[in-house]
């Protein structure tokens, strides 16, 4: 048969081979509403792999049409070892189907038959007449399909089997595949095969004799045990054979040449994927099917002013109205360094105005001048009267205190009002919202000012390319604004946190970023030097330990030498079956085994010095000495701030070197730093929401909490508690705050589970209260899907009543936490917004300078040290009123470390 003339191959996609091994490979995944859809999305993304790489002009992807099949009828038990379909993946099938059809692409269904039939058979019909086929799977049975038109590509490892690579693989050619799994049987499907018979021992009687009817024919010949079970399953054989044969001449309604790729319907795929929330392939559907960022229209009335009386009009209007949003653009994403390039405003939805002011690029008309345009604006931002709205205002403000303008009147922050409606339901920038809130794909910053290397600063974009995205910025920001503003105050609880903690925050964070915090470089360098020192011996030491020299960066290599060589147990695998050497993995190693816990120390001290004291000097601001981070309201799920550049938050205290560099941090000549941190504000709040009389009484009466647990567990007067049963105490308190089972809590404190076990009964015994709370939260989460804390701030947890135990059991946990967390993140930002009410309204030279966790330190003038303590102390603890007091902490120092 002579060749196709297009030269195109057919390509057909199992579809339900891939629907399982996407469930099953890829971590759950679900929409804002719950609804599971990693099986959609691996199988959607593979086939997109798919339509890149070959781009076919015939494909068809087969489905396992429901009801049974004629191998059923031939064999009873056929496939009964497989388990039923789980839960999270049968409601993704319908989802699935629909996204391929509307892909434009065929989808097959043959009642009666597998899938496996209704490609074998289309397979065949389009080799002969000439047509190369590749088929999509992650099958084995397939490979009785490959030949010499015929391939099999698996589209999630990327590998291929032609006639050569079936034989290599499984030591026989593709025409013996169907004997060789006669032989073997299959597990999965429930093919009896021969007992014993495993694919070596299948390769060389098929070798030897030809064909299974060789095999047969010789069965006498056949020495041992293995031949003795051959001989007492001869009848199984041809069952085994006929339930592998996959039927290539099925009579079908299509054949390959109707199995030609249509034109997408990018209306049902831009609501499919809606649905899904798959914003990233959302994105690249434009508003009419086009991809995003061809703005043939900028999508709205968006114009450039350049003119004074342009300006002039519209700042009249922006003054006129109830509520306007605005945007800068900058040159740089750093607040201490960024220039304003523009200004971007909407008043109405679809209708925003762009202000280049600083455009230099190639053809840059005549602008505004700069400062102009800030001097007359500077009295409508500076009025706190006046509402205005952005998206992630906290840097506007930063930059625009650079220039004198203190900007005032923040009304609202859609990232803000985002994260406080669903802090897990997506990520909180404008473009996921605008995808998310609006079904809009947005113009993206590399898409006017390129990628990588090339990438210019905003003030060489074109002007015309700028004001179209500098307006899109103001005018989505409104409309997410006015989509996300009455969902919050349908609320009122998250309406309250919005209103009472997040939005007020905004400029308090901004001051303190702006502040920053003064850090020794001399001493930073001459840690970085200790630090490699300290590396080297212990690169050293390894290399001896492990008998030569290798590389302790190379998980390969570690691999190598702790699995292969030195023989340590294996104590997890990673998802391609190897042996693990994640850093929990290494941990539990290193209790017994020395080049583990060699491994494990280097790796930390390399962290803090990459992170810390390499890295620290460098960041140091030029024009003001300090470091100056960022803080992210909108990233933690529980409502805890993170930060950046640097990340303070993981500066570790626990060891000697950790502390080392928060000796680094320094307060100025004259002043020192004073560090103010709640004592053990989540255990407070366990007593405060479990309303544990027990462990209120503790408080109350200021007892040490982990020696008066320990005497309740141990029935002990606190007196007799030893030190190892109040840190077997101190282990529970917190491990039950973070869900910690008590086979975690026998790891920590070195006890057999079953002596933790007992710990743990002894405390709920003791504590009846917390354990009725734990035992009422899981309940409304299960109920109402989500926890809250003291104040309102909600976690959703769309896993709390997933098929899937370890998922369940994780959503659990996280539901006894969360609002201990969550109500501790809340307390600190409310105390905060206290402090620096106080600190603006008397204004003592005091700065708040960092926010670490339930830490808040400040650079306080020598001689004010007591009365500015007192006065933090006073305005913590009234932060919030709970059923046991409050308690804070305060140390002073040169440096941060002395202040702890």
């Amino acid at each position: 048969m002579a060749e196709r003339s297009d030269g195109q191959p057919l390509i057909l996609v199992d579809g339900s081979s891939y629907l399982f091994r996407a469930f099953h490979a890829l971590p759950p995944l679900t929409n804002s509403a719950g609804d599971p859809t990693g099986a959609v999305y691996g199988v959607v993304n593979m086939l997109r792999k798919l339509l890149t790489e070959y781009e076919p002009t015939h494909i068809g992807v087969v489905f396992d049409a429901p009801g049974r099949t004629f191998r059923d009828d031939l064999f009873e038990q056929y496939k009964a070892n497989r388990p039923g379909m789980p839960e999270d993946l049968r409601p993704q099938i319908e989802p699935l189907k629909q996204i391929v059809r509307a892909m434009g692409l065929p989808l097959v269904e043959v009642g009666g038959v597998e899938a496996d039939d209704v490609i074998g058979t289309l397979a065949r019909q389009a080799a002969a007449d000439g047509r190369d086929v590749i088929i999509s799977t992650g099958d084995k049975d397939m490979a009785q399909l490959v030949t010499e038109r015929v391939t099999l590509l698996n589209t999630m490892s990327g590998t291929s089997l032609d006639m050569d690579g079936v034989r290599e693989k499984f030591g026989v050619p593709p025409e013996r595949i169907i004997d060789y799994l006669a032989l073997v049987g299959d597990t999965s499907d429930n093919i009896p095969g021969i007992p014993k018979v495993g694919p070596k021992t299948a390769v060389k009687w098929l070798d030897a004799y030809g064909d299974l009817d060789g095999v047969v024919a010789n069965a006498d010949a056949i020495k041992g045990k293995v031949g003795e079970s051959l001989r007492e399953h001869l009848d199984d054989l041809p069952l085994s054979r006929d339930l592998a044969t996959i039927r290539c001449e099925l009579d079908l309604d299509q054949s390959p040449d109707d199995l030609q790729r249509g034109e997408p319907d990018t209306a049902s795929l831009r609501e499919l994927y809606r649905q899904q929330e798959f914003s990233g392939w959302l994105s690249q559907l434009g508003d009419d099917g086009g991809e995003a960022g061809d703005a043939d229209a900028p999508g709205g009335d968006y114009s450039m002013v350049t003119e004074q009386a342009e300006f002039d009009a519209w700042l009249a209007r922006l003054r006129d109205a109830g509520l306007f949003a605005f945007d800068l653009e900058t040159d740089s994403l750093n607040y201490m360094e960024a220039n304003i390039v523009g200004l971007s405003f909407a008043i109405e939805a679809g209708e925003a105005i762009y202000i280049p002011v600083a455009h230099d690029g190639p053809g840059a008309p005549e602008q505004l001048d700069r400062q102009q345009v800030l001097d007359a604006l500077k009295p409508l931002l500076e009025d706190p009267e006046h509402p205005k709205v952005g998206q992630n205002l906290k840097y506007d403000m930063s930059v625009l205190a650079r220039y004198g303008i203190d900007l005032q009147g923040v009304r609202h922050d859609t990232m803000l009002q985002s994260y406080v409606l669903d802090s897990t339901a997506t990520r909180h920038d404008m473009d996921s919202l605008a995808l998310k809130y609006l079904g809009r794909g947005t113009t993206k910053y590399e898409d006017v000012a390129g990628k990588g290397a090339r990438q210019i600063t905003f003030n060489q974009v074109g002007v015309d390319e700028a004001t179209d995205y500098a307006c899109e910025d103001a005018d989505v920001t409104l409309q997410l604004h006015q989509t996300l503003w009455p969902r919050v105050q349908a609320i009122p609880s998250l309406q309250a946190v919005y209103e009472a903690i997040e939005v007020p925050l905004l400029p308090v964070l901004s001051r303190m970023e702006r502040h920053g915090v003064l850090v020794d470089r001399e001493l930073l360098r001459t840690q970085s030097t200790e630090l490699a020192k300290s590396m080297q011996r212990l690169e050293q030491a390894a290399h001896d330990a492990a008998g030569g020299p290798f590389n302790l960066s190379s998980p390969k290599q570690i691999q190598e030498i702790l699995f292969e060589r030195q023989g340590l147990p294996v104590l997890q695998k990673t998802p391609k079956g190897q042996p693990s050497t994640a850093e929990s993995v290494l941990q539990e190693l290193a209790a017994d085994y020395e080049l583990p816990r060699l491994i494990i120390e280097h790796r930390g001290l390399s962290k803090l010095k990459s992170t810390y004291t390499d890295k620290l000097p460098q960041m140091v601001n030029p024009h003001t000495n300090r470091v100056h981070t960022s803080y992210h309201q909108a990233v933690a799920a529980t409502g805890r701030l993170s930060s950046s550049d640097p990340n303070l938050q993981n500066i570790p205290i626990r060891s000697e070197e950790g502390r080392r560099i928060r000796k680094a941090f320094i307060a100025a000549p004259g002043y020192r730093l004073m560090a103010a941190d709640y004592s053990q504000v989540e255990l407070r709040i366990m007593a405060h929401l479990s309303g544990d009389e027990t462990l209120k009484r503790a408080f109350a009466e200021r007892q040490d909490i982990h020696r008066a647990t320990a005497a309740e567990v141990f029935g002990a007067s606190p007196g007799q508690v030893t030190d190892e049963q109040r840190r077997a105490a101190k282990a529970i308190n917190f491990g039950l705050i973070y869900g910690m089972s008590a086979w975690g809590l026998a790891r920590q404190i070195g006890v057999e589970r079953g002596e933790a076990q007992q710990y743990v009964d002894l405390y709920f015994d003791r504590f009846q209260g917390v354990k009725a709370y734990m035992d009422g939260t899981r309940a409304r989460a299960r109920e109402q899907g989500f926890v809250e804390t003291v104040y309102g701030r909600r976690l959703y947890l769309p896993e709390i009543n997933a098929s899937n135990q370890q998922r369940r059991q994780y959503a659990e946990r996280t539901a006894i936490n969360a609002p201990m967390q969550g109500t501790a993140a809340d307390i600190i930002k409310r105390a905060m917004i206290r402090v620096d009410e106080w600190l603006r309204a008397d204004e003592p030279d005091v700065l708040m300078v960092m926010q670490v966790h339930d830490e808040l330190v400040f650079e306080v003038p020598e001689s004010e040290v007591d009365a500015v303590a007192a006065r933090v102390r006073e305005l913590m603890v009234d932060a919030a009123t709970l059923d046991v007091p409050l308690d804070v902490d305060i140390g002073v120092g040169q440096n941060w470390e002395e202040a702890h």
